[in-house]
């Protein structure tokens, strides 16, 4: 699932495709900008703040795009075209003067923005481990603000520390040894943040690490508890169990614990 590694992943292969290039094509087919014209900028960037992308270019404009759960890029290499079949998909394209193109497929948002503006599309997020701005200190103030507050719960808000997806908030549950409801206030937050902030990062630039939280990479062993429901635990053997997500509740997300591992409360906690 896209997290903050996974779009700091797609900018570096979009900045290998794109940074430095001028547009020869370009296209945003979604209402609000389908007549836009970008064609002769040149890309001169793709910054990342927790899962958004900001594609940057010498024309003064910034596209602001999010893959949320089922978007996607791809990058074509000169002479090469997306099959036919991905045709219906395409929210952005973006054809570089060398002949490589960049595709955004079925992605919810894109967003056209005066750069000197891209604070009102990422503003309000929290420090993000994968930027060169990250604040440990800050993001251990914001996590600490309200200490009733479940701990899964409080790693997935962005407006704390952004990048962390549902994959990374379940498996440091797991890797600090606690029950995802967890009062924010009985967790060791700087210890918490340290791990996170590490663990992302090596998530993000490892070519053999990415989302992999056991450091094992045989497949089905690659996670502790994400995606493992009813199977043993990897380290005691217990099974893993999982309550479902309650649509709506941004509190109450698809859940993996081993109840032996992670000691606390349960998913009943309030």
């Amino acid at each position: 699932m896209p997290e903050g590694d996974s779009v700091y992943r797609v900018a570096r292969r979009l900045d290998a495709a794109l940074v430095g290039r001028r547009l020869v094509r370009a296209q945003l087919r979604v209402p609000a900008h389908a007549t836009a014209d970008l064609t002769g900028a040149r890309v001169v960037a793709n910054d990342t703040w927790g899962k958004h992308l900001l594609t940057r270019s010498d024309a003064g404009w910034t596209l602001h795009t999010h893959l949320r759960m089922d978007g996607s890029w791809t990058v074509t290499r000169p002479g090469r075209q997306l099959p036919r079949r991905l045709e219906p998909d395409i929210r952005v394209l973006l054809g570089a003067d060398t002949g490589a193109c960049a595709y955004g497929l079925t992605i919810p948002v894109v967003e056209l923005l005066d750069t000197a503006e891209e604070s009102g599309a990422v503003g309000h997020l929290g420090p993000d481990p994968l930027r060169p701005d990250w604040d440990a200190a800050e993001a251990v103030r914001r996590l600490s603000s309200d200490p009733t507050r479940p701990l899964a719960a409080a790693l997935l808000d962005q407006r704390l520390v952004a990048g962390l997806g549902n994959l990374w908030a379940n498996e440091l549950c797991f890797l600090r040894g606690h029950s995802p409801w967890t009062p924010v206030g009985d967790v060791d937050v700087p210890a918490l943040v340290d791990l996170a902030a590490r663990s992302l990062r090596r998530s993000a630039t490892q070519a053999d690490a990415y989302q992999v939280t056991t450091g094992r990479t045989r497949r089905g062993e690659t996670h502790w508890v994400a995606g493992r429901a009813h199977r043993p635990c990897l380290r005691c053997g217990t099974p893993v169990a999982v309550v479902a997500e309650v649509t709506g509740d941004p509190e109450r997300r698809r859940t993996w614990w081993c109840p032996h591992c992670q000691p606390g409360p349960g998913p009943d906690r309030r």
